[in-house]
């Protein structure tokens, strides 16, 4: 029987456990993401962090991130605030700038004033290859995709796992439980997708609301943010090279993209408690 150390964090409500794989042996594929994540019957969460040591000399830390139903994701974008907050705090790092290695390349978070942390969290793919989305590959704005017996246009964006975008009139109407849901299992993306709600209010804010895969619809979903902002920029409806301020349920986010460049992201993280607990090992 093994003892973790863990702790409980979130960024706009995006509610994450973080475990510190450095200072103490974890094996993600021995645990019971799925029955730790439950939020009835064990500590709850919308993810799980994993901090390890890097396989690159580049990189200062290895970012693993696992989904509510156990499964491995690529990218988390409130988690990478949380991720740079968690190793500051826990002094496995004196640097305000981070090198963090992921499933899909470098992100460089950076420690501001007031408890906000700033991502860079690399340049958005659209390719439908890229993303990816079974369709003959090119870059076009939007998709159109048949789903729930209605056919819906869709901007494509990969920020480090993939996200559809759909462009609607009122983000607390929007049938989000029901489409989020078919659209995140269509047969089109071989690898599910985050679908995100946007509603544009002007040229620097956006409301939005995100149908993460393998989790449900969440308080905040950063990379949806990142990709929601790139796709209104896309379209000419928010203003490239700005801040743009993603309203979420959770809270605000901070968008800069100038088209061919990163994309920077600016929001809070937050610690919530800190905890143990038992599993056994041999448990998978």
């Amino acid at each position: 029987m093994a003892v973790l150390k863990f702790t409980k964090m979130h960024g706009l409500g995006n509610d994450f456990v973080v475990i510190d794989g450095i200072s103490q042996p974890f094996d993600p594929a021995a645990a019971p993401i799925a029955a730790w994540a439950d939020r009835h019957t064990g500590i709850g969460f919308d993810q799980l962090l994993l901090v390890e040591k890097p396989s690159s000399p580049e990189a200062d830390f290895r970012y693993r991130i696992f989904n509510a139903d156990g499964g491995e994701v690529e990218q988390c974008g409130n988690g990478a605030r949380c991720f740079a907050r968690f190793v500051s705090d826990k002094g496995l790092t004196d640097k305000r700038e981070i090198v963090v290695e992921t499933a899909r390349g470098m992100i460089v978070p950076r420690l501001e004033e007031g408890g906000l942390v700033a991502v860079n969290m690399g340049r958005p793919r659209f390719r439908p290859s890229e993303i990816p989305f079974l369709h003959a590959d090119g870059a076009d704005l939007q998709y159109e995709i048949t789903a729930g017996g209605a056919n819906v246009s869709a901007g494509l964006v990969n920020m480090g796992n993939p996200h559809a975008v759909l462009t609607v009139e009122n983000a607390d109407t929007a049938p989000v439980a029901e489409l989020g849901a078919v659209l995140e299992t269509h047969p089109l993306f071989p690898e599910k997708a985050n679908i995100g709600f946007m509603q544009v209010i002007d040229p620097h804010h956006i409301r939005l609301r995100v149908f993460e895969r393998g989790v449900g619809e969440t308080q905040a979903c950063g990379t949806g943010a990142c990709a929601a902002a790139v796709h209104g920029i896309r379209l000419g409806l928010l203003a490239a090279g700005e801040a743009v301020e993603v309203s979420l349920p959770g809270g605000s986010l901070f968008i800069r993209w100038q088209e061919g460049g990163d994309v920077l992201m600016t929001g809070p993280a937050q610690t919530v408690f800190e905890g143990s607990l038992s599993y056994q090992e041999s448990s998978r």
